[in-house]
């Protein structure tokens, strides 16, 4: 008997530490890791919500309802983890003495809520119930001190899409935007600023999306909005003014497409999502066929940008760009339920009970 409370004291001992450890490394540390504990949040959270979403039968439905996944999978971490601290601290207690297991559970829950109507007369049930009182008023303060910088980054990444709008339309096309960049902006050093301006923007969400994952799945106050597609805009909008625009470019475009495709290939790499991380075309496909490209060549060819003369060329080289990032991009498309818009789309709410591996395989680290 007195084997087999040590060994409850010591399995109650190292569920109590994992799970502060798993809170201290998604609240506190800057450098998210996976954990158990917050995979069994969001995944059971994720199926729930992914089953119920399908099968909705309007976009606006199911993208409204997706809304409260991450919210609501990101607040239930706390009660969680209080939940596994109390069950590791009543094993301390029930192997400590404190029989039945009820007992030691209520107990338990008496110290980690504070409320203190349960008490021993042992030193060391005294110690332990300040011990769990502590790491209790700590989880909660963790959640409270992280909440803001979470929304503060949401915001920054959203302001950041809302503007995107202006200059890329409703949905956001890369055509738009260069059009729309050459008649706002004439100036080259206007055009300059904003590729600067996004150069910044993957940058922070680079460093805010794997730090704070659970922004990953943070969508848009606005529905048909979204950071994956805004990226992707931008990102094509660089790639159709390296292969297909004649102007003297600078290295600003080049830069903040760098910037956008290391910050999406980061964030896959985070959550584990496949990709192909040396693609070459031809011999690896992009989402956006030939005749898609043309269109849009044509349509700023006929606003007045000054297009270059070979438009087959032009294509040739937009496909090498593309396909440095096409693959990344559909895959986080998939896994964020992404609207569908031109040149991004066939992977946003699939079919009933039909589950991509990658989405699978990323909750592991969503909760950090």
């Amino acid at each position: 008997m007195l084997l087999i409370r040590i060994v409850v004291f010591v399995l109650g001992a190292c569920l109590a530490v994992y799970t502060f450890y798993a809170a201290a490394r998604t609240f506190v540390v800057p450098r998210s890791s996976a954990n158990i504990l917050s995979g069994l949040v969001f995944r059971p959270m994720r199926s729930i919500f992914r089953f119920i979403a399908v099968r909705l039968p309007a976009y606006e439905q199911r993208d409204g309802f997706m809304a409260l996944y991450a919210p609501l999978s990101l607040l239930m971490l706390v009660p969680f983890w209080l939940l596994m601290t109390a069950v590791g601290f009543g094993m301390i207690y029930w192997a400590m003495g404190i029989t039945p297991w009820q007992d030691a559970f209520i107990a338990s829950g008496s110290s980690l809520l504070t409320l203190g109507y349960v008490g021993f007369d042992s030193l060391g049930f005294h110690l332990f119930s300040f011990m769990e009182a502590t790491i209790g008023l700590m989880l909660v303060a963790m959640l409270i001190a992280y909440l803001p910088t979470m929304y503060g980054a949401f915001q920054q990444r959203e302001a950041a899409v809302a503007l995107l709008e202006i200059r890329a339309g409703t949905p956001p096309t890369a055509a738009e935007l260069i059009w729309r960049l050459y008649g706002i902006e004439p100036e080259i050093k206007d055009r300059k600023r904003f590729w600067e301006s996004w150069e910044r923007i993957f940058t922070e969400i680079d460093e805010s999306h794997t730090t704070l994952p659970a922004l990953v799945f943070f969508r848009s106050p606005r529905m048909g909005q979204s950071w994956v597609v805004a990226a992707g805009v931008v990102l094509d909008a660089a790639a159709m003014q390296q292969s297909a625009v004649e102007e003297p470019q600078g290295s600003h475009p080049l830069l903040a497409f760098q910037a956008g495709r290391t910050a999406l290939n980061h964030i896959a790499d985070f959550f584990e999502v496949s990709y192909n991380s040396d693609p070459h075309y031809p011999k690896d496909p992009i989402q956006v066929t030939r005749e898609e490209f043309y269109a849009a060549y044509d349509r700023l060819a006929s606003q007045g940008v000054p297009v270059k003369e070979d438009r087959d060329l032009a294509w040739r080289n937009f496909a090498g760009w593309r396909v440095n990032y096409d693959s990344v991009l559909v895959a986080l498309g998939r896994m964020t339920m992404a609207p569908e818009v031109p040149w991004l789309a066939e992977h946003t709410f699939v079919p009933p009970d039909v589950e991509s591996g990658e989405t699978a395989g990323s909750l592991r680290k969503v909760g950090g």
